[in-house]
């Protein structure tokens, strides 16, 4: 038996369950002893969350900055850059047109991934989809000779027209649905940067301005400028933090929140353990604290904790963890990533599981009783992070 196994059933295996299979695509999953509803509903009292496509929708922001997407996202990263062994340009379009099929609208990438080549990817693989989907970007990393910068960021009115113009080239599209300031830059107020992204607006080439891992201050001074459709910050079981106090103003302000690596870069989905060996040339895991064998071997226990809640009520562990965040809020919408089909299926399947408070209490206080082992970033990463 595999250390995988004993540590619990792996995502894998228990997504190809006979039996698991044939109660998704059959009946609605169990939950608290009920058949689980979709979260938020179809009633206007349920929130920002309408039926419409096949998948239920969510609102991200209010008034002129309001974007209906599709409650789950895709996040394209994974496609080809940071996850090691990835699919052939081929199975990776194929991938996305599976998504939009089955009625995804919201795909996330960046200019930093690869760098460039994600985005080069997401565009050949939305052509033709333009009018059916909504293509997010970031701007605000320096680049030097096709090289990041790790000690500096840009979000100088220059470069941000920059990023934007050769963002919109290489996905090609007229427009991009939210343009994020991916990490805060010491040397640009953020007014200047809100004010920019207002003027792109206006242009057109712009519909709506998000943030990446900033802290409340900062997205006030910046909504007082040009209202925020969202906020992207990495958000999960085993990261909480913006709940202190970024999505208390969220909720006040009315910006939506879309939590990046919502199974914490795959490792709530458990396939993960201390012998998974990471492609140093393309996986930023290899770099990250908590992603050592000695913290993934201690942190195996939070995942026992998510297979163990799953098993009574026929969801795996990945699906908890998704659907942990759609419970959270109605206007949450996470940017799952994934390669392959299976996984896909399975993360939309989490849009059907509601869960009750007393089950959302019990899963927090499961996962709160264990320490976490290991930072989610290295020092020069965390830095850049607002607090």
């Amino acid at each position: 038996m595999s250390e995988t196994e004993k540590s619990g059933m792996s995502r894998r295996d228990f997504i190809k369950s006979a039996a698991l299979v044939g109660a998704m695509l059959s009946v609605s999953p169990v939950v608290g002893g009920c058949a689980a509803e979709l979260v938020g509903g179809s009633a206007p009292s349920a929130g920002n969350t309408v039926e419409n496509g096949g998948l239920p929708h969510r609102i991200l922001g209010r008034g002129s900055a309001a974007l209906e997407v599709s409650a789950l996202g895709f996040g394209c990263m994974g496609l080809n850059y940071h996850r090691s062994r990835h699919p052939d340009q081929k199975m990776a379009i194929r991938l996305v047109h599976e998504a939009i099929d089955r009625g995804v609208t919201l795909f996330d990438t960046a200019e930093s991934y690869g760098p460039y080549t994600n985005e080069e990817l997401v565009g050949k693989a939305l052509k033709g989809y333009a009018d059916k989907v909504f293509v997010t970007s970031k701007f605000g990393h320096k680049f030097v000779n096709g090289q990041r910068v790790m000690s500096e960021e840009d979000s100088s009115p220059a470069n941000i027209r920059k990023v934007c113009e050769e963002s919109l080239r290489r996905l090609n599209v007229e427009t991009l649905a939210i343009f994020y300031q991916h990490r805060a830059d010491p040397n640009t107020p953020i007014e200047v940067v809100a004010e920019t992204v207002k003027e792109l607006i206006r242009e057109g080439k712009v519909q709506h301005f998000g943030l990446c891992e900033v802290n409340a201050d900062t997205i006030r001074r910046a909504h007082a400028i040009q209202p925020v459709t969202a906020i992207q910050s990495e958000y999960h079981l085993m990261h909480r933090t913006v709940e202190q106090s970024v999505l208390p103003l969220c909720e006040e302000l009315g910006i939506g929140f879309v939590p990046y690596s919502p199974l914490n870069r795959g490792f709530l989905g458990g396939s993960l353990n201390e012998y998974t060996v990471f492609d140093a040339s393309n996986d930023n895991r290899q770099t990250l604290p908590r992603f050592t064998p000695e913290a993934m071997r201690a942190n195996l226990r939070i995942v026992e904790v998510l297979h163990s809640f799953g098993r009574t009520r026929g969801i795996t562990a990945a699906q908890i963890a998704q659907a942990w965040l759609l419970n959270k809020k109605p206007w949450i919408v996470p940017i799952t990533g994934t390669t392959k089909l299976s996984h896909l299926e399975e993360n939309l399947h989490s849009l059907e599981i509601r869960f009750s408070p007393a089950e959302m209490r019990e899963l927090e206080n499961a996962v709160a009783a264990i320490p976490i082992v290991g930072s989610r970033y290295n020092a020069e990463q965390e830095a850049k992070v607002q607090k």
